[in-house]
């Protein structure tokens, strides 16, 4: 029944007291009209419990940020050296996929949001039906027993009280219709609140879209610029061998530290496994290719020997967690220059895991982990050889063969 052409009459052959006696025996409650509307839907609900996960994963991305622009100032005040060049390009690369990351939460956030909307908007209209239901069902009461225009008497009725005061259950009838009718245009105006909030958040969305699109470009030309010149540093011979007196001073710098932190070595809280035990039965931090081995290794065209202290793996298809090897603790976890971004754990007994190039810490100094807990992501920072990770094993200050340590495959 179309609300807008219905006009009903009580009719003067039925008694007033009578007809709106029964009309009214026939109708739900005003109370009842009023708790059939929802406060607010599911989905609503569930929305404002996951904006403090977005806000969280914001801030923690924003902090990296934070983390990744001072580093590049930083590199940027060093000494021009092909280390701090491939460092810079490749912070740059870094910073680049933080700032597509958090655009992506913030993408993912406006979808929940537009999926919210788009609830509130089901259920408010699932709200109409009802309302409108129960004003036809009044509307069909009114006609059996009356035949004044309803509409008009709710329209210039300035006193309600007044107008129905010979008439009890007349005036009962008046109050009901008003609360329902004032219930459905309640509706009617949050309806017209969430299509035009429907309709700015498809902007919103459609606008971010865009926008990580741009972004991904971006990372792609960053990608393609740190390639080139790891490339022309793997190429140039010239260029390689002041590469390979970088490292090797890094490595230097690295033994310091190492120094440092086998001076500071703790006990571990509880009975554990010692390291030396599972020789040759030690997880792999990663899945994947060994392409390059512990030892020395020559230069295929420039036929240099380098001394390699650990291993590096190239990451399986799919793969992408790094797994600390056994029980120990974090005792360093930040860029060294020619390592990229580090993990250094502490197994007791002056035992150490190194794990290099990663592209995303999981854990924070202090951490304790176990065997095959996953501790960062593989990635490409330092690294001459792309994505992959470079693994150590140490016994005090000495480097120990990883492949003789871990499971054979």
């Amino acid at each position: 029944m179309a609300l807008a052409a219905a006009t009903f009459f009580f009719s003067p052959s039925v008694p007033e007291a009578t007809g709106a006696r029964a009309a009214a025996s026939r109708l739900p409650s005003p109370e009842s009209s009023v708790q059939a509307r929802p406060s607010s839907s599911p989905a609503t609900a569930s929305a404002s419990q996951s904006v403090s996960d977005f806000e969280q994963r914001l801030s923690r991305i924003n902090g990296q940020i934070k983390d990744l622009k001072a580093r590049i100032a930083a590199e940027a005040r060093k000494e021009s050296s092909v280390l701090s060049s491939l460092a810079r390009v490749n912070l740059n690369k870094s910073l680049v996929q933080k700032e597509l990351a958090a655009q992506n939460v913030e993408l993912e956030r406006a979808r929940a949001d537009l999926a919210s909307i788009k609830a509130d908007i089901r259920a408010i209209r699932s709200n109409l039906d009802r309302e409108r239901e129960s004003i036809e069902k009044t509307l069909v009461t009114l006609y059996k027993f009356g035949r004044l225009d309803f509409f008009q008497f709710l329209l210039q009725a300035r006193d309600i009280e007044t107008y129905a005061s010979e008439n009890k259950n007349l005036a009962i009838l008046a109050r009901h219709q008003e609360n329902v009718v004032s219930g459905f245009l309640r509706s009617l105006d949050e309806l017209r609140s969430a299509e035009a909030a429907l309709d700015s958040k498809q902007r919103d969305l459609a606008g971010m879209v865009r926008a990580a699109n741009l972004k991904k470009q971006e990372l792609e030309t960053e990608a393609r610029k740190y390639a080139a010149l790891v490339l022309e540093t793997r190429k140039n011979k010239d260029t390689f061998k002041q590469t390979l007196e970088e490292l090797s001073a890094s490595a230097n710098e690295l033994q310091k530290m190492m120094n440092k932190i086998i001076s500071q070595e703790w006990v571990l809280p509880t009975a554990f496994i010692p390291l030396y035990e599972r020789r040759g039965r030690l997880p792999w931090p990663l899945e994947g290719k060994v392409i390059t081995n512990f030892g020395f290794e020559r230069h295929p065209d420039f036929k240099t020997m380098v001394m390699n202290k650990g291993v590096e793996i190239n990451p399986g298809k799919d793969k992408s967690l790094i797994l600390s090897v056994h029980t120990g603790k974090v005792v360093y976890a930040d860029y060294f220059q020619g390592y990229g971004n580090l993990i250094i754990v502490d197994h007791g007994m002056t035992y150490y895991s190194l794990y290099g190039h990663c592209a995303e810490f999981l854990v924070v100094v202090g951490d304790m982990v176990r065997a095959g807990q996953p501790v960062a992501m593989v990635g490409d920072t330092g690294s001459l050889k792309g994505e992959c990770l470079y693994f150590e094993l140490r016994y005090k200050t000495k480097a120990l063969d990883p492949l003789q340590w871990l499971k054979r495959r």
